[in-house]
């Protein structure tokens, strides 16, 4: 018998975790899902009252319940088996497309009924997302977590590019049909995470209070690394997003119609799903501090590039390279969070994460819309991709434990193996 190290696992090595694999298939059914009905309800909202007003409205009743339940859901995360809770929410989801299916058959469908349902769709998002990060380190073992990450975000982006395009292409068949199709996706879904088993230790139940609410928000607070990750993603988006002022760019500065708007949007989307794909293949594996840092400031060039560019193509590369280095963000930053937080800690770790990323986008255009009114377009999306750039640079002096990171599993142990 002889004892020599594993070797690293590979990506057929993921493949052959069938509980990861369930709840990846699983994902991708709930996130096209997802993507269906929340273009459908949009759509159908238009229709019904014509209003841009109502069509914002929607999107504000699915962010408040949101970010009010966050920290409370991280609560029930840690203290409920998180495969159940993820089922349960892609069985509230499929509730709602199944009512919104029947209400269009019926005739009965109204502006309060779309409301209604978008406060609903927004607490289960509260509840739905933290679930699914804490579930994924107890599938996987913790060396194949950075891979199993960047595979994951490589379904979630290819869900959310044919999500939009699967429903544009079954509004031709009728509002409902698309309702009907997300009511599938969202049963296939539960179906899978049911079948997802893991081992599932109860924790403690403690009662509800201040304190065990707040834990998450302490625990990142007390943990430079996942506090620069996480407040870096937040500054990130909040200054380098140029979302909201795409339709600006396509028409006024640009000069293309529709058809340019919706490459110019679907553009970081292609490089994220790229980038998720290659780093599935060949994870980063040292100096990840330094690649998070980078990738930011890289993130912020791009938005520079974009800018100042007056060529349509230029403008598509930089977008879609923008894409790719938030991909290398997310995959480094949510594998840091999940491998420095103890698990019965990681609902509400990442429930406050989840604060930060739905914050920090619904700000971001915010900001987007304000500083393009005073600087216009240009100087609005240039002033932002500067400042991201200056926060990844500072943050290599403030959060000197994160820019100094190595690698995301701090220890590697050898395993035994019996040679033959």
């Amino acid at each position: 018998m002889s004892v020599r190290a594993a070797a690293p696992p590979s990506f057929s090595d993921l493949t052959r975790e069938r509980p990861f694999m369930r709840m990846w298939i699983a994902r991708l059914f709930g996130t096209a899902g997802s993507q269906m009905l929340l273009v459908a309800i949009g759509w159908h909202m238009y229709e019904l009252t014509g209003s841009a007003w109502d069509l914002g409205l929607v999107g504000l009743y699915q962010f408040v319940p949101a970010l009010l339940l966050a920290l409370l859901a991280g609560h029930v995360v840690d203290r409920h088996h998180r495969g159940r809770i993820v089922a349960a929410c892609l069985g509230v989801q499929g509730g709602v497309a199944l009512v919104l299916l029947l209400a269009v058959q019926a005739g009965h469908d109204s502006r309060a009924l779309l409301l209604g349902l978008s406060l609903i769709l927004g607490a289960v998002r509260a509840f739905q997302m933290p679930a699914q990060q804490a579930l994924t380190p107890l599938l996987v073992p913790p060396l194949m977590l950075p891979r199993a990450m960047a595979f994951s975000s490589a379904g979630m982006q290819g869900a959310i590019i044919g999500g939009p395009a699967l429903g544009g292409l079954l509004f031709a068949a009728g509002t409902g049909v698309v309702y009907a199709a997300g009511l599938l996706c969202f049963a296939a879904g539960c179906v899978l995470v049911m079948q997802v088993r893991y081992e599932h230790a109860p924790a403690p139940r403690e009662p509800v209070s201040l304190s065990t609410v707040l834990a998450g928000v302490h625990f990142i607070w007390h943990r430079k690394p996942v506090l620069g990750a996480v407040s870096l993603d937040l500054f990130a988006v909040l200054l380098g997003g140029a979302v909201a002022l795409l339709p600006i760019f396509a028409k006024d500065i640009l000069h293309t119609g529709p058809w340019g708007l919706g490459l110019l949007r679907s553009a970081p989307a292609a490089g994220a799903l790229v980038t998720s794909i290659a780093l599935t293949r060949r994870p980063i594996e040292r100096h990840v501090g330094r690649a998070l840092l980078l990738a930011v400031a890289a993130f912020g060039l791009c938005m520079i590039v974009f800018g100042f560019s007056r060529s349509f193509l230029v403008s598509l590369i930089a977008l879609a390279v923008s894409g790719g280095a938030d991909m290398v963000n997310v995959v480094i930053r949510q594998t840091l969070v999940q491998l420095e937080t103890p698990d019965a800690m990681r609902g509400r770790v990442s429930a406050v994460n989840s604060i930060f990323i739905g914050a920090s986008n619904q700000l971001g255009e915010f900001e987007s819309g304000a500083t393009a009114a005073l600087l216009g377009p240009v100087g609005s999306v240039v002033a932002g991709g500067v400042g991201t750039v200056l926060v990844a640079l500072a943050w290599f002096r403030l959060f000197p434990s994160l820019a100094r990171r190595d690698r995301l599993v701090k220890s590697q142990q050898p395993s035994l193996r019996i040679a033959e």
